[in-house]
């Protein structure tokens, strides 16, 4: 029963399968992190900057792991970045108010969850900031096509292949793997390192 799933699991010639699998996943993450777009990343840094001098909106935004990436980045510009600089982001996340998106979803179409919102809040000159493995997910598409039309500045990270949201948004940094876990895992790395640029260079706030 059990011992020989164990077995079988745990041994290959001798070797842990495990251990090795836990190896291979690490290998693709650090090759993924060896290669990150660090110019686009401080291209980012620096719209971030020029939004937080002109006291625009940041909003972020995604779907699934992307969207608790998105509520984690919220959290370090608005408090961490924000007590570090004594000047505070204005930025939030379009994925918290639940009850107005399943309000969209069920009366419009759940394509249209970030979008509405931003008719609501957005204004020209304000910042769209995404995450997205695909890049083609069409409510994230959606909202970037119309912060393109309305005047916003536009950051997509997005995964090895693009997507569609490579061809729209203003600054595109991709994370060169197919991989769902390790691109998630270094988008989340993107934002720490955005938000830890300001934590740790104050000057940025001036």
């Amino acid at each position: 029963g059990t011992g020989d799933c164990a077995s079988t699991f745990w041994n290959r010639s001798g070797g842990p399968i495990m251990i090795d699998w836990l190896k291979g996943y690490l290998e693709t993450y650090k090759a993924a992190l060896d290669h990150l777009p660090l110019e686009q990343i401080s291209g980012a840094i620096e719209t971030l900057r020029v939004a937080l001098k002109e006291d625009r909106m940041i909003f972020v935004f995604g779907n699934g792991g992307s969207a608790g990436t998105a509520q984690h980045f919220v959290t370090d510009l608005g408090k961490g970045a924000s007590d570090k600089l004594g000047r505070r982001f204005r930025c939030m996340s379009l994925n918290d108010n639940i009850g107005w998106i399943t309000a969209i979803g069920n009366d419009y179409d759940y394509a249209d969850i970030f979008v509405r919102q931003l008719e609501n809040h957005a204004k020209p000159g304000d910042v769209l900031f995404t995450m997205s493995v695909s890049g083609s997910s069409p409510n994230l598409v959606k909202a970037f096509e119309w912060g393109t039309r309305n005047g916003m500045r536009t950051i997509a990270l997005v995964g090895g292949k693009g997507g569609a949201l490579a061809g729209i948004a203003e600054q595109v940094l991709v994370v060169n793997s197919a991989h769902y876990g390790v691109v998630e895992d270094a988008h989340l790395n993107i934002c720490h390192l955005i938000a830890y640029a300001f934590m740790e260079h104050p000057e940025l706030g001036k």
